[in-house]
């Protein structure tokens, strides 16, 4: 018998409920590890979770009463209070519902088992070890005090690894013994699956659906395919567990989250919907859905979820974390502060609300809050063997990036260039997002108390023609925004380019009409580089969190080996949606690269491969052809695109490159990168600078003419100059909105404004790389612009260079809010 001075307590349930959670088939294991989506669910009471309680964790039996406080009156009991007979009721009543696993003939040693798992079920694992041990000294066989000790070191190990390996042998002692058990596989999985062992993981958990099937394994073997990225084997599994019981709110959230990851977002939403008809009040639901409305670019939706999750919760961190980085990537600086500022009250250490506060007030200029904030996020070293944060890695590139803004916050912006001052391993490795080890790198200058912040500005204190200027910006930069997943509306991004390009419009203007500009410290006539500059000096304040860096600026000894630009269409089974839209496309250029390699290469063969080509009707089923027709396709196979040059006829620069990699369906890489060495750098710049010349030529002439003609011509160089620009992709960060903002502009100066939408799925840069010639690029662009006369009230607008000189100026306009001033258009 157990020793009668060790006793246990239950809180706030009762013992047949403990004994139902403990020892039913259907609720005895559960599997721990989850990843950030999977984070785990709480069961706060037993009236809130019954129904739900295949779901929750064995966490519901506690040892202490949290609303028990010391002095109560009664006095909250002793986890030793209850006596020997109190632990041989429970057991008594565990034997009377059959519930002990393994049992023997023998009553008594049936009641001694019984204690053993009561000793579990409290918490007290070595009191249950070594109970089990006491039981098997005389019976080195018994089965189910085998695999309570298993069960035990198995709790064990949560707190201290080195159980596992007690954990694991003695359940594989229980499989030899009784091979036949699914429980024992279960719980061997529940072992494994911390350990990152995950593959033997997941064959325990085959094996024991193959003995006897239950919504709960499917559920617990989709977890694991979840984690392991295998979404498509993931959402079959919840749905078989849904299936066999519908009423599981948490498994059909987890069937929602493989839609999501897999882009397909429109699924995700009706998934994550059908959970909340099976739980009203299920917070995670409520915040996956936000975040899935988010990705699909639907603001007002996306904020109406995270509300009903934090109306649910106000402390619910997950959804205050979100909801800011939403608010922050629309605009709504103020707004993202705020959520951030109640995480961190909830939470003090959350990196990502400190890194996000941070940025949040160095974005509004606010930079003695917000170097305050990276430097907490900077003092959160990682343990030894601790991965290090993304925010940890990043934040201090921010901080020296906000540092040299506030050193110039007062300085005219035309007086200096970010890409020459700030040191060239820094911009490099912040480029790369390699973490900050760059030797003898020299600090920016700490934060000077004669520079003050940038104060709010009211949208009533700019005078009238200021007015009209910052509402004109907000239109035009609304007409940048893509109609694709995954582009949240931005204002602050809106209105930056916005008065980007009506300051491009009136650079080019005074150019074309012989006049000079203000560049880097020298007035002088304005060159394509400075034009572009423009864009994105606009584009760098709009948000200091992204390195919008020119690559050909970076170290020589990086340019010689090449800075790679880098898009993963699909990776796996997660896809891209960006760019769902040019799957079809890059398909049929794969299919013509493939044909035309083997009409040089296998002339005799190229029929077959051409029948063979005509079958496929996904990217995924080229690298099963490629292996079939080339023996020297293994792993994959690489397709290169070609632009041509408008300078010197018939020559070919090198355009993108198509990575198609992997060993199976669902387990491949599909990829586009350019490749900006120097060589490619200098024969593009090449082209932009010939087309730039002829530009400039062409548009001083079109301020002395009306010809029809000659506006069309000029309209015709300037898309083919971002052509070349978006093919380039010269810049680390923002090259699309950069380069569009830069067509409008010039346009605008050629006496053309662009009142249509960019169409739905369609991306700037993406449409000049996956379009033959500079030509098709023109008409396809023109297509959608739908360009009418410029009226003449632009030419009167103040000059935006004149009117926001300086950093602190600029932010200042950021910052300034014109929602109930600005009329609206369509």
């Amino acid at each position: 018998m157990a020793p009668s001075s060790r006793a246990v307590v239950l809180v706030a349930l009762s013992l047949l409920y403990l004994s139902r959670a403990i020892f039913s088939s259907e609720y005895f294991s559960t599997l721990t590890l989850f990843n950030n989506e999977l984070h785990k669910q709480g069961c706060s009471s037993l009236s809130e979770w019954e129904e739900y309680a295949a779901d929750c964790e064995s966490s519901i039996l506690q040892l202490d009463d949290p609303d028990c406080e010391e002095g109560s009156n009664p006095p909250c009991e002793s986890v030793f209070s209850l006596n020997a007979e109190k632990i041989l009721n429970q057991a008594k009543l565990f034997i009377e519902q059959k519930k002990i696993p393994f049992p023997g003939d023998n009553h008594n040693t049936n009641e001694e088992l019984a204690i053993g798992y009561v000793l579990i079920a409290n918490g007290l694992y070595d009191e249950a070890i070594k109970h089990f041990s006491l039981l098997l000294q005389s019976d080195p066989e018994l089965v189910s005090a085998i695999y309570g000790r298993g069960i035990a070191y198995g709790k064990k190990s949560l707190q201290d690894i080195k159980n596992a390996d007690l954990a694991l042998y003695e359940l594989n002692r229980v499989i030899t013994l009784e091979p036949n058990w699914p429980e024992v596989y279960e719980q061997r999985a529940e072992i494994l699956s911390p350990l990152g062992r995950i593959s033997e993981a997941l064959a325990d958990l085959t094996k024991a659906i193959q003995l006897q099937p239950s919504a709960r394994l499917y559920r617990h073997r989709g977890t694991l395919l979840f984690i392991s990225e295998d979404y498509v084997a993931a959402m079959e599994d919840f749905q078989q567990s849904l299936e066999l019981k519908k009423n599981q709110p948490i498994a059909m959230l987890y069937k929602g989250l493989t839609f999501f990851h897999r882009g397909m977002l429109k699924e995700a939403i009706e998934t994550f919907k059908e959970a909340l008809k099976l739980k009203s009040d299920f917070i995670d639901a409520y915040k996956s859905l936000g975040q899935a409305y988010r990705e699909l670019g639907d603001f007002e939706s996306a904020m109406e979820s995270f509300q009903k999750a934090l109306m649910l919760n106000q402390n619910h961190i997950q959804s205050l974390q979100l909801r800011g980085m939403m608010l922050y990537h629309h605009g709504s600086l103020q707004e993202a502060i705020g959520n951030f500022k109640r995480c961190l009250q909830l939470e003090p250490y959350n990196e990502v609300c400190q890194y996000m506060k941070g940025l949040s007030h160095v974005a509004m200029g606010q930079f003695y809050e917000g170097i305050k904030a990276q430097t907490k996020v900077m003092l959160n070293d990682p343990l030894l063997g601790q991965k290090a944060s993304s925010e940890y890695l990043k934040v201090k590139y921010l901080r020296e990036y906000s540092r040299y803004l506030h050193s110039h916050l007062d300085i005219p912006v035309a007086e200096y260039n970010v890409d020459q001052d700030l040191p060239g391993n820094f911009k490099n490795h912040w480029a790369k997002n390699l973490p900050f080890l760059i030797e003898d790198y020299e600090e920016q200058p700490g934060l000077q108390p004669h520079i003050k912040d940038v104060l709010p500005q009211n949208f009533e204190s700019y005078s009238s023609e200021v007015q009209k200027l910052i509402c004109t910006a907000d239109h035009l930069g609304a007409l940048m925004q893509y109609d694709t997943p995954g582009f949240l509306p931005n204002r602050r991004i809106h209105r930056a380019m916005g008065l980007a390009t009506l300051e491009v419009m009136q650079a080019m203007h005074r150019t074309w009409s012989n006049s000079k500009v203000r560049v880097n410290g020298k007035t002088r006539q304005m060159q394509w580089r400075d034009m572009f500059d423009i864009a994105v000096k606009w584009r760098r304040i709009a948000d200091p969190d992204q390195p919008v860096l020119w690559l050909d600026q970076m170290p020589a000894r990086s340019l010689s080996r090449g800075f790679n630009n880098h898009i993963n269409l699909i990776r796996g089974q997660i896809i891209n949606i960006r760019y769902l839209a040019y799957f079809d496309n890059i398909l049929d250029f794969i299919k013509d690269r493939i044909l035309v390699y083997h009409g040089a290469y296998n002339p005799r063969g190229l029929l077959e491969v051409r029948q063979a080509l005509d079958n496929v009707n996904k990217v995924e089923d080229l690298l099963p052809i490629m292996k079939q027709f080339n023996s020297k396709t293994r792993d994959g196979f690489t397709v290169n695109s070609k632009v041509p040059s408008m300078k010197d006829s018939g020559k070919e620069y090198d355009g993108f490159t198509i990575t198609i990699t992997g060993d199976r369906v669902g387990n491949m890489l599909f990829s586009v990168e350019t490749q900006t060495t120097e060589e490619r750098t200098q024969q593009y710049q090449s082209e932009i600078e010939s087309i730039y010349k002829d530009l400039t030529a062409k548009g001083k002439a079109l301020m002395l003419s009306t010809e029809l003609g000659d506006a069309d011509a000029v309209c015709n160089l300037i898309l083919s100059l971002v052509y070349y620009f978006c093919n380039l992709m010269p810049l680390s960060r923002g090259s699309s909105v950069v380069a569009y903002s830069v067509v409008m502009g010039a346009l605008m100066a050629s006496g053309k404004e662009v009142i249509g939408r960019i169409p739905k799925g369609k991306l700037v840069d993406f449409e000049a790389m996956t379009t033959p010639s500079p030509d098709n690029f023109s008409k396809t662009a023109k297509s959608w612009m739908t360009l009418k006369s410029l009226p003449s009230w632009y030419q009167n607008l103040p000059s935006v260079a004149e009117t926001f000189p300086s950093t602190r100026t600029m932010l200042e306009v950021l910052n300034t809010d014109s929602s109930s001033h600005c009329p609206k258009k369509s």
